[in-house]
């Protein structure tokens, strides 16, 4: 599995930014996970030794369908083909780490296997994405519930306010954020992912 680029959006649920103690973003707070990170349904979350908590965060990815730079809003929508269920695996120890040394989150976020992607649904048979409910349970034990409605830049606001400085092109996901919940992963866990009308994400943990 593989694709451009993986583009994903920090802080874009609030409850989710009090929980991490930061501020509301002005605009959208973005990373970017390389490909290597990408795995899908039933592949094994590998967990590094000795590199700390782990966190999952389920999020709403978007494909894109058809490139472009400068998208408006008005037309951004029209460049999604598909949307997925995603898992942006954080490194969180070392997001901490790095955040309060003024630092990049590349190693944090972009580790291998850290990008679990369901299977690409395409959009014209999803219901409205942005009243779409997200869920995560760990062991069967719900740890995340949100909805897309409750995201601080939609869908199309993420997708023009990207486009204005990365050109898009055929392949690439946007991740577009988590809601509340976040929490540890274990060796030996089983993540289940799944955004009600898109689909689910079942990865089980392992230390690498």
């Amino acid at each position: 599995m593989r694709c451009g680029k993986i583009v994903c959006v920090g802080q874009n649920y609030r409850e989710h930014i009090r929980e991490m103690r930061s501020d509301e973003p002005a605009e959208p707070v973005l990373f970017l996970k390389p490909s290597t990170s990408l795995i899908s349904d039933g592949e094994a979350i590998l967990i590094p030794e000795g590199i700390g908590m782990v966190h999952h965060e389920v999020e709403l990815a978007l494909i894109i369908g058809k490139g472009g730079k400068g998208v408006s809003e008005k037309e951004a929508l029209s460049h999604v083909s598909h949307v997925a269920v995603f898992n942006d695996v954080t490194a969180r120890d070392v997001q901490t780490a790095a955040r309060k040394a003024g630092l990049p989150w590349a190693l944090a976020k972009g580790m291998d296997t850290f990008a679990p992607l369901g299977a690409q649904v395409p959009l014209g048979q999803v219901p409205d994405i942005h009243s779409l409910e997200l869920e995560l349970r760990v062991n069967g034990e719900l740890r995340q519930k949100g909805n897309t409605a409750q995201m601080i830049f939609p869908p199309e606001r993420l997708i023009s306010y990207i486009s204005r400085f990365m050109t898009l092109e055929p392949g690439d996901a946007i991740a577009t954020g988590t809601p509340s919940g976040v929490g540890p992963l274990q060796p030996g866990d089983v993540v289940e992912a799944a955004v009600l009308g898109v689909g689910k994400l079942r990865n089980p943990v392992r230390t690498r």
